[in-house]
């Protein structure tokens, strides 16, 4: 194993696998792709992987095809130190060189932001699999570990499936994921859990957000918690003020910015739902498949299926930033341009942040919890973890569940509901058990041993605690979340 670099903060998964990957000892050259969106510390792996390793790194940039070429060369010609200065004037020459490194021993090569390259040639990866034809000597005598990365997820998401010439050449596809809510909170160095759960709802996992964005301005405590979101979030003067409407700049299939924003401000305000979302921007449902596609496959929204309802499904945004933008932030961009009024801006916002941003994300944090962390809690791993709805024809109305496991064998694990501002009692037991015979009526899951839980961000009443005590229901809190 090749040791992880000091200040490489978890991580310990990709490294593995991209080192086993790129010491490889088996004859012939062989691909692997890194993708994840900006911030995610990508770059920092990849770069340090060919430190450790003698590799070659090259970091592309937005350039012409032509001056993409002579940069590169430039760089090979640094790294190889050949007699006669290498100035390539097609790509396949660069890729023969890039083999050509290999011969000797297995050596990692790294093209980062490779979206860019493509962008100016549509034919790079045509020729990359020509290149990597499975019987060209060049190949089959090179053991060369060429990694290709980039950030736009929509385009690094179509190199390697369907028809693309790629499919099938790779070895390795690795996704580096922002870190979840245990991590971070790690990362941030924060013990509170309420406290953490208040910064994730604002930032979310992207490492570079503390360090390279807000330079490690973490809050004090929850009484610096309104300080921070002002000092570090709403002010103009912060990078983080602009890094919402960057994310959805940065991508290269989202083009029509104003539609695309109005969806994700509608998924914000609540409207989970393909009929909602359509109201909200003011077109057909049919007419907004193309849209959520696109921001599915950027990696900015995820689409859920209902747990009771199998022909019904709720998109959810995946970087709380993005909540937090159009919930808090966009409503007042002229005010909060002009950084006059910010924290009057923010008292005026406090309890459209507690209902639109914390309550959802606390729902959300939940079922991340019961899906990855609860299997001492509920017998086994679930293999399913939504919302659901549930139709009650006696009372003519339907319950909505925030948390549904569901396990391997059609095993109804857990349902539960989960309150970020609201001390629950033997009302919301009561409800689940209404909710519970409900779903025993019919036949979809076998409910033989349901579990009853309730997910609270203030606590539960003395009532609800003994009922815990009788074993007939699991009571939640942030800091069994992060325990």
């Amino acid at each position: 194993m090749v040791p992880k670099p000091e200040g490489m903060f978890d991580r310990d998964r990709e490294w593995a696998a991209l080192t086993r990957f790129a010491t490889d000892d088996q004859p012939s050259a062989t691909l692997g792709v890194v993708s994840g969106r900006r911030r995610q510390g990508k770059s920092f792996l990849l770069e340090s992987l060919c430190q450790e390793l003698g590799g070659f790194y090259f970091s592309a940039q937005e350039a012409t095809d032509t001056e993409s070429l002579a940069v590169i060369g430039a760089a090979l010609t640094e790294f190889l130190d050949p007699i006669v200065p290498f100035t390539p004037q097609s790509w396949p020459a660069v890729f023969d060189v890039l083999l050509r490194a290999g011969r000797g021993r297995p050596i990692p090569v790294v093209i980062d932001e490779f979206p860019y390259l493509a962008r100016a040639n549509a034919a790079l990866p045509s020729m990359i699999q020509a290149a990597y034809a499975p019987r060209r000597a060049e190949r089959v005598e090179s053991r060369t570990r060429l990694l290709l990365c980039g950030s736009a997820m929509s385009f690094m998401g179509g190199l390697l499936s369907g028809n693309a010439p790629l499919r099938g050449r790779a070895s390795l596809d690795l996704p580096v994921a922002t870190l979840d809510f245990r991590l971070a909170a790690r990362f941030w160095g924060i013990d509170d859990p309420r406290l953490a759960l208040l910064v994730h709802a604002v930032v979310g996992g992207t490492p570079a957000y503390r360090t390279e964005m807000i330079r490690y301005d973490t809050p004090r405590d929850r009484a610096d918690f309104d300080d921070w979101v002002i000092r570090a979030i709403l002010s103009p003067g912060s990078p983080m003020f602009l890094e919402a409407r960057y994310l959805l700049a940065e991508e290269p299939d989202l083009r029509d910015g104003a539609l695309y924003h109005s969806v994700l401000r509608a998924i914000a305000e609540g409207n989970s739902g393909r009929g909602g979302i359509a109201s909200h921007v003011g077109r057909k449902s049919n007419e907004l498949s193309h849209p959520l596609t696109v921001l599915e496959d950027a990696g900015l929204i995820t689409r859920e299926a209902d747990a009771f309802r199998g022909n019904r499904t709720d998109f959810r945004i995946n970087e709380p930033l993005l909540v937090f933008y159009h919930a808090i932030m966009r409503p007042y961009w002229p005010q909060l341009m002009r950084g006059a009024a910010t924290e009057r801006i923010w008292a005026a916002s406090r309890e459209r942040f507690a209902a639109q941003v914390m309550g959802p994300h606390f729902e959300r944090v939940c079922r991340e919890w019961t899906l990855h962390f609860a299997e001492d809690r509920f017998g086994t791993w679930p293999v399913q973890v939504t919302a659901g709805t549930v139709n009650d024809t006696s009372g003519r109305t339907t319950h909505e569940l925030d948390v549904v496991a569901v396990g391997p064998g059609r095993e109804l694990l857990a349902i539960g509901e989960a309150k970020w501002g609201e001390v629950m009692g033997e009302g919301h037991l009561a409800r689940l058990r209404r909710i519970l015979g409900l779903v025993q009526a019919g036949d979809r899951y076998d409910t033989s041993a349901t579990r009853l839980v309730c997910f609270s961000g203030e606590g539960f009443t003395e009532g609800l605690r003994a009922a815990e005590r009788l074993g007939e229901v699991e009571l939640i809190g942030p800091g069994d979340l992060y325990a």
